[in-house]
């Protein structure tokens, strides 16, 4: 595993981003473990995540796109994190825009804010996490509400390597359900594979107990 998937790992656990017990997902499922972006709280811990999301995208898709769209609200700070990051790391500027909730009627109006889209925009989405697939439905008329403008691909933090709405993982059924390339900064299988009976900070993150957990989550949601 490359090291920069081995610190991001560590850094999801210093800022409590990537937790471990039981949780339930926006999908319903039960769930060993779980990542909220929200607890990204500080300047430097959202500099540090977008040059991961920049490293991710780059090596996916290039920066052959013109603009980085984050869903309301989690993805609004993804997505100015990581523009800048790929313009200090890459000098490239990749124009943001996100979604409102609610559509302003007055002064800067409409639905988005930051870039607006038009056509041939070539658009890449930036997500925390994806479990089963749901929340990429709704952000994709937005986006094609806008013109003719096309989405290329997905990027999330952590691919929870589970099944989404059939018997395939969430990631490829959005790849071939909606035509986009996908990738993450890490799977779960990194995750575990890095912090499997081994100290970080003189602590087993994932010991013999929540390993047989996160197998037994696997067995009843993972791609078959």
């Amino acid at each position: 595993m490359e090291r920069y998937k081995e610190e991001f790992i560590e850094f999801m656990i210093d800022c409590q981003v990537l937790k471990f017990g039981d949780f339930v997902t926006k999908s319903g499922r039960k769930t060993p473990f779980f990542v909220n972006t929200g607890f990204y709280r500080t300047g430097g811990q959202l500099r540090r995540l977008g040059q991961y999301y920049a490293r991710a995208i780059e090596e996916r898709f290039g920066l052959d796109f013109d603009v980085l769209f984050g869903p309301a609200y989690k993805g609004i700070p993804l997505t100015v994190a990581a523009t800048m990051a790929i313009s200090e790391l890459y000098d490239k500027d990749i124009r943001y825009c996100s979604n409102r909730k609610e559509i302003k009627d007055h002064g800067d109006k409409g639905i988005l804010l930051g870039s607006p889209l038009g056509d041939g925009d070539r658009v890449v989405i930036i997500e925390d996490v994806t479990t089963a697939g749901t929340s990429i439905a709704e952000t994709l008329p937005i986006i094609r509400a806008q013109g003719q403008v096309e989405p290329i691909g997905l990027v999330v933090s952590v691919d929870r390597m589970e099944r989404g709405q059939g018997e395939k993982s969430a990631l490829m059924e959005i790849e071939e359900n909606y035509h986009l390339r996908t990738t993450a900064i890490v799977t779960m299988a990194e995750v575990v594979e890095h912090l499997y009976n081994r100290p970080y900070k003189g602590k087993i993150i994932i010991d013999d107990v929540l390993k047989a957990a996160i197998d037994a989550y696997y067995e009843q949601y993972g791609v078959r």
